[in-house]
């Protein structure tokens, strides 16, 4: 499934503008960029001649420059990835795409969901024509896009099919987790970490025993970029640095929106975390 990314250079300067406070006004007087180009930029308008002035600002912001450069011009998109045990689902929610998750054990075909998007019936009709048992669902945060067709997805299931979401951030009819519970997809194993900052519980589920680990990161991530901070921009930044890019490298990460990536592409990609390139 070819999907575009989700963040370019002018949504990253949004982000870190907002998360760190500066005004256009105030990113001038610190770096003398003009105003004028700095809003130029905040609309998404790049040229050759205007990549020193975005690498200073990236420099201002704590962003990796050449990883800024290279997202201005639209030269990067992850790898497509196809794993045995895993499909992505997209759908439309207002002006963008949000996406859900369905992974499973091919040896005992038994699979969860992890949030819904804003139509599940795809992902029914995955487990049926897989064969599959779905018997867990997987909330990676609460906010609207992303659990939007719950009651599809339980009532298209077996009435044994259990909701779950983080005690941080309750969903009614699920039932509640702390950080660092482990549930399991047949023989794959899920260990849950609190990712908060772009939401108060968001959740990133880390799977292994398939070919390749998992990490469902929910809006704690992006290809190339990261979820908002709307919670605290630090602690989202912190809990990215700490509990998913520690991850191995191989593992392919699955975001709330946009393609599919890794963790060896987000260190060499994401401005957001120069300290690992």
């Amino acid at each position: 499934m070819k999907i575009s990314i989700e963040d370019f250079f002018e949504d990253i300067l949004v982000k870190s503008m907002r998360g760190l406070a500066f005004s256009s006004s105030q990113l001038s007087k610190k770096t003398g960029v003009s105003e004028s180009l700095i809003q130029q930029f905040l609309q998404g308008q790049f040229s050759d001649q205007d990549e020193n002035p975005l690498r200073t600002l990236a420099s201002a912001l704590g962003l990796d420059p050449g990883a800024l450069v290279v997202s201005a011009k639209k030269q990067w998109q992850p790898q497509n990835v196809e794993l045995e045990g895993l499909q992505q689902f997209n759908t439309p929610w207002h002006d963008m795409l949000v996406n859900a998750f369905l992974v499973w054990d091919p040896q005992t075909q038994i699979a969860a969901a992890f949030d819904t998007g804003t139509d599940a019936s795809a992902i029914l009709a995955a487990v049926d024509a897989r064969q599959l048992n779905l018997k867990s669902i997987f909330i990676t945060h609460t906010h609207g896009d992303h659990i939007a067709d719950l009651d599809t997805l339980q009532q298209g299931c077996h009435p044994n099919t259990s909701t779950y979401c983080n005690r941080l951030e309750p969903q009614a009819g699920s039932a509640l987790f702390d950080e660092g519970t482990s549930f399991a997809i047949g023989n794959l194993s899920i260990h849950t970490f609190t990712t908060s900052g772009h939401s108060i519980g968001g959740t990133t589920y880390f799977i292994e025993g398939l070919a390749r680990p998992i990490a469902i990161v929910g809006d704690a991530m992006f290809a190339g970029s990261m979820g908002g901070g709307q919670i605290s921009f630090a602690d989202a930044l912190q809990n990215n640095r700490q509990k998913i890019l520690t991850l191995p490298d191989n593992t392919i990460l699955c975001p709330g929106h946009g393609p599919i990536s890794s963790i060896a592409e987000e260190k060499q990609h994401n401005p957001f975390f120069p300290e690992f390139k």
